[in-house]
């Protein structure tokens, strides 16, 4: 098969001929239709993940059709169109029984652990326990998007902010799950402030329902406060960086929450938390590691249920030789509007 492929950390992949994977006793094998280029891939290529070895295929956000199954697969056959969260559980810890997968003790992440969908076809762990139907109606590279991005804005939005309507959510950084952070708020019924560098990605929040908008390279906490009369109910940093975190803590009303979506490797620094006014406004600071394989149907209900337009959320369709280039085009903290999708049928 045909897939992208670094050799060294930080240095340029190339697409290569490579083996075809197989399928475990209780995994699969599915041909990738799309894959999302997302910024934990860039991460992961620069070396900030210690689950990688190299030689190494990234990509972590995919749709597409199984084409092989291991003998102990039960609920799955070749030919079923399917997606699957980025974390993808044992089901049989103590965190997976008590419902929560996505931080699973013993968990595989295609992209990380292993390699991953940046190619024509990906091998993914305990089928019955993570893989998730695809809707007809569903586009392959709109559901891309689902495993990653939009799901772990899902459950940062609200399950873990637990934003309800009426309340101030600010959004730092507008990318895949922080535009997606905004559709989902403002489909909740929130009052959204979307904070970027990039004038196109704060366009695009204002075009799918942000009241406001922010320039990042400002004192965005300030900004926020003042235009939510006292600081946000709910703020996300998005972005993962030292700087973005502060500003989101600091973007806060008192008994605030703050939830954490940004990977944030520690060679990148750590984040200033000003714990004394964590005491004193009783903020709450919290994180949020994708979603669960279970919470899919109840997060398509609400798509359906809406006027979501999940198309929005893909910027640029590109191919399999494109990948590298806007793999490494991720150094640039300010990009496009939307996802970079690869369709491995363009």
């Amino acid at each position: 098969m045909r897939a992208v492929v670094f050799t060294e950390f930080g240095a340029p992949p190339q697409v290569r001929d490579v083996p075809d994977p197989a399928p475990a006793p209780d995994g699969v094998v599915v041909a990738v239709e799309a894959t999302g280029v997302c910024r934990s891939d860039w991460h992961g290529w620069r070396g900030h993940d210690s689950d990688i070895t190299i030689p190494h295929v990234p990509g972590h956000e995919l749709a597409g059709r199984i084409v092989a199954t291991g003998d102990r697969v039960r609920h799955w056959s070749p030919g079923d169109r399917v997606t699957v969260p980025f974390v993808c559980a044992c089901g049989a810890c103590d965190q997976c029984v008590t419902g929560n997968q996505q931080i699973c003790v013993n968990q595989t992440q295609p992209g990380f652990t292993h390699w991953g969908s940046f190619a024509e076809l990906v091998a993914l762990d305990h089928a019955d326990v993570n893989l998730v139907r695809l809707p007809d109606n569903l586009g392959s590279s709109t559901a891309a998007a689902l495993g990653c991005r939009f799901g772990t804005a899902f459950r940062a939005v609200l399950r873990q902010g637990r934003t309800t309507a009426g309340q101030w959510v600010a959004v730092h950084g507008c990318g895949g799950a922080g535009i997606s952070a905004v559709m989902l708020a403002v489909t909740a019924g929130a009052r959204v402030v979307a904070i970027d560098l990039s004038p196109e990605a704060l366009a695009l929040a204002a075009k799918l329902g942000a009241e406001a908008t922010v320039d990042g390279s400002r004192d965005t906490a300030t900004a926020v406060r003042d235009i939510t009369g006292g600081g946000a109910h709910v703020s996300l940093d998005c972005v993962g960086l030292p700087q973005t975190c502060a500003a989101s803590v600091a973007s806060l009303r008192p008994r605030g929450r703050h939830v954490q979506v940004g990977l944030m490797p520690p060679r990148q620094g750590i984040p200033p938390i000003p714990m004394h006014r964590v005491i004193a406004d009783e903020l709450e600071i919290l994180g949020s590691h994708g979603i669960q394989a279970h919470e899919y149907p109840e997060m398509l209900a609400m798509v359906e249920r809406s006027t979501m337009d999940l198309d929005a959320l893909v910027g640029r369709r590109i191919t399999l030789d494109e990948a590298p280039a806007a793999l490494m085009a991720m150094d640039d903290p300010v990009g496009g509007a939307g996802v970079t999708v690869v369709e491995m049928r363009v």
